[in-house]
């Protein structure tokens, strides 16, 4: 028995070596016409991404207890539905006021075991509040405390992001949350090695699944900077120590529907030539040190 539990149906292996060469981190090895084994010291180097039991076409490679035939067929995907979920996206201020129904809101949550992360470390946290009730405790509670700092006593860091919304606060607009029924927080341990950019694709797969199931969505910077300044808010979306509350989706049934994609202004592309590093003098490199590495 190895800590990796690969197991290996010989009689279904056709020794065709996928496994052994989709696998980056070097775990399998194969000998001619054998079936592929652990190599010296590859159980140390897993990175459990899984695509050895993904790749194999005969489905005979097993490995963590996974089965594969309990892993789904891929399925051909037609790439113009695609490209029209990611035009027709968009950013919805207006729900419904009710809670999503609970076979929609298990397919989200179940969704985000498949969202990528960077060397695989599959450690991301994700707090939802999935009740309107709590939610609208939740956004009570978080415009009471911005009305309290924003007219009693100032605090500079709050007051540079909210002041100016301090009207509209006190005339009852719900200007951070929009009348959402719900949120999902993505969280990182602030060790991982990928912690700033993990929890934005993890939720970036998250809306547009969301947009296929006919969920509205909307990127949350304001309801981010409120998990930073009041860590009572980790405390109730039970955030687990070590972890960082890195950004929010607001979401929930859809109040309004959009007939037909916009059209953006293009965004610039550029094209690499070869060699064309090589012309770059020390001003222009202190600069790019300098754009790179702001913020």
């Amino acid at each position: 028995m190895n800590c990796i539990n690969l197991v290996i149906d010989e009689e279904k292996c056709i020794r065709c070596g996928l496994c052994v060469k989709d696998c980056t981190a070097g775990v399998l090895e194969q000998a001619e016409n054998e079936v592929p084994k652990i190599a010296e010291n590859g159980e140390k180097r897993c990175i459990k991404c899984q695509h050895c039991l993904a790749v194999c076409p005969t489905g005979a490679l097993s490995i963590f207890g996974k089965n594969p035939q309990d892993s789904d067929s891929i399925r051909e995907v037609n790439s113009d539905d695609v490209l029209n979920l990611i035009k027709s996206r968009r950013s919805y201020r207006h729900y419904k006021q009710e809670n999503l129904d609970k076979e929609t809101m298990d397919k989200l949550k179940n969704m985000l075991n498949w969202v990528p992360t960077g060397c695989n470390n599959h450690r991301l946290h994700f707090a939802f509040i999935d009740d309107i009730a709590v939610m609208n405790d939740f956004r009570g509670y978080v415009t009471s405390t911005l009305i309290k700092i924003l007219t009693k006593t100032p605090v500079k860091p709050i007051m540079d992001k909210f002041g100016k919304y301090k009207n509209s606060f006190l005339n009852g607009e719900d200007v951070i949350f929009r009348g959402s029924p719900h949120l999902i927080v993505a969280c990182t341990p602030i060790d991982a090695p990928c912690a700033d950019i993990d929890p934005i694709i993890a939720l970036s797969y998250f809306e547009l699944y969301a947009q296929s199931l006919n969920v509205a969505t909307v990127w949350c910077g304001f309801a981010a900077i409120c998990f930073k300044m009041f860590p009572e808010l980790c405390s109730q979306l039970k955030i687990p120590d070590g972890y960082k509350a890195s950004y929010v989706m607001l979401f929930g049934p859809r109040d309004i529907k959009y007939a037909r994609t916009t059209q953006p202004e293009p965004y610039t592309i550029s094209t690499a030539e070869k060699g064309g590093r090589n012309n770059m003098n020390i001003v222009d490199k202190v600069k790019r040190y300098f754009w790179n590495f702001i913020r």
